[in-house]
């Protein structure tokens, strides 16, 4: 007989949430796991003695994590999609029949709270993933990736040089101009020596107007971030990667430990600084971090966008093993020339040496050591017209570090190189496919950096809590004692024994 069902749509009068949502559930595990009462000190002097009672700070971040666990961005969304589910409501601690917070007062909170309160609920939740066992320590993964901003490369404005955005002055007793009528909410400015040589090389560009077959360039739209800024977010960087387009992006730098895959640090940086400029602003708070559970880091694995003397020397110093590539320009000999260690000199073919004389500073920090030969040896010299044409005496510029370089080039060609490369790989890479693709920070949703170093703490809070729901500890094998094999002669006897029962 085939059935029909009818929905009645009845009142039911006695229901009882947590009933109705399973011991097993992601959400009820979640609630029964982390203690969350510390949030309620940790926020208590942002809020005032008087007036209305605001959301409550708890289910503030049961809400948040909520997005990132259901991989939601906007908060509209993440609002309407936990009133659809009685498993989230039980875990917020809401009824039923009660009404969510709205969307804006989640947007403001977020905006309320500092950022020391998301990094102490990190550690929180870090330290229990060291209590059950999931973090060693020994071993750091770091590595970056591109999180997309929330803005829009069609409304980038141009910069301003800098002498054009000072101040206007004001004249003694007249009237104060309103300064918001007359001038934009902010004036982002740029050095004009910068915006001059960017304009030159603009203009060489277009010059070259005949492309491949004859056919001429459409104009190019020159969008950098010495001459461009986002209005909406100011603190988004343009960047690029190979293969894809330009956007307006943060930085997600990121470490993971090689136990279990925990993450171990997460900060949200400018997408237009180098790697390896902040390799040190990740190893000192995520050194400290896990210090304070007697975990001491002692090698961190990275690529080669990180490799520099700079950062070479720091991990060393920390007692830290740095197995990090040296990048392809690095060139531990020069031809025609040997160093001694010893002297710390340099040797050319005709015998003379070139000692060293002094250090040199760049402008992006970097040390080098200037070696020099004798106006003398290299005036009488018969290789000079081919070693040192245009110039009185040979020098070479060295960095200060060829030392370090040198150990981590030895160790990139050694068999333990090519395991902990493959180690970086497999360790780190797939938690930033899981956090981009499954965790919602494809995109951040707030604007500023400070307010994307909040999501980005979010979201590895909820990787982590992820890892410590998955994990079962080991059960203790039971003891198998072993008896001891009985002589041959015990062995004989037994056989025959056997063949006389049969």
């Amino acid at each position: 007989m085939q059935g029909k069902k009818l929905f009645l749509d009845k009142e039911v009068t006695r229901f009882r949430l947590s009933e109705r949502v399973p011991r097993h559930n992601l959400y009820r595990r979640l609630a029964e796991l982390v203690d969350w009462s510390f949030l309620y000190d940790e926020t208590q002097a942002l809020y005032s003695r008087t007036g209305q009672p605001s959301l409550d700070p708890v289910v503030f971040f049961k809400l948040v994590l909520v997005g990132r666990l259901e991989n939601l961005v906007s908060d509209r969304r993440l609002v309407e999609h936990c009133a659809l589910r009685l498993d989230i409501l039980y875990f917020l601690g809401y009824e039923v029949d009660e009404e969510l917070p709205w969307h804006s007062t989640v947007s403001r909170t977020r905006q309320l709270f500092p950022a020391s309160v998301f990094e102490r609920l990190f550690d929180h939740v870090f330290a229990q993933c060291v209590a059950a066992g999931l973090v060693t320590g020994h071993t750091q993964a770091v590595d970056s990736a591109f999180v997309k901003a929330n803005a829009s490369l069609e409304g980038l404005c141009e910069k301003l040089p800098a002498e054009a955005s000072s101040p206007t002055l004001h004249v003694a007793g007249e009237p104060m101009p309103d300064v918001a009528a007359t001038q934009p909410a902010a004036i982002i400015s740029s050095p004009a020596h910068q915006l001059q040589r960017v304009a030159t090389t603009h203009a060489r560009y277009l010059r070259k107007d005949s492309g491949p077959l004859g056919r001429s360039r459409p104009q190019a739209r020159l969008l950098s971030n010495k001459t461009h800024y986002s209005p909406a977010d100011p603190e988004a960087r343009i960047s690029v990667k190979p293969g894809k387009a330009r956007a307006l992006n943060y930085l997600c730098s990121m470490a993971v430990d090689e136990g279990t895959g925990v993450i171990s640090h997460i900060q949200a940086d400018f997408a237009d600084q180098r790697d390896s400029v902040l390799l040190e602003s990740i190893v000192e708070p995520l050194h400290q971090r896990l210090l304070t559970h007697d975990l001491p880091v002692q090698e961190v694995v990275a690529d080669t966008n990180y490799s520099n003397g700079i950062n070479y020397a720091l991990l060393e110093g920390r007692g830290i093993t740095p197995w990090i590539p040296v990048f392809g320009k690095y060139k531990p000999e020069i031809a025609g020339f040997t160093y001694d260690v010893e002297a710390d000199c340099f040797t050319c073919l005709a015998g003379k040496a070139l000692s060293f004389k002094v250090f040199d500073k760049s402008q992006d920090g970097g040390l080098s050591k200037i070696y020099r030969a004798a106006s003398r040896d290299c005036r009488l010299c018969p290789h000079k017209p081919t070693c040192a044409p245009r110039v009185k005496k040979r020098q070479l510029i060295r960095t200060a570090y060829a030392a370090h370089y040198r150990r981590a080039l030895s160790r990139q060609q050694s068999r333990q190189g090519q395991h902990m490369r493959r180690l970086r790989q497999r360790t780190i890479e797939p938690v930033f496919g899981s956090l981009l693709q499954h965790y919602g920070l494809r995109r951040v949703n707030t604007r500023g950096r400070g307010s994307a170093h909040k999501t980005m703490l979010l979201t590895a809070i909820a990787f982590n809590l992820k890892k410590l729901l998955k994990h079962q500890p080991q059960r203790q094998a039971s003891l198998a004692m072993a008896q001891s094999k009985p002589p041959v002669q015990q062995q004989i006897l037994l056989f025959w024994r056997k063949r006389r029962r049969r």
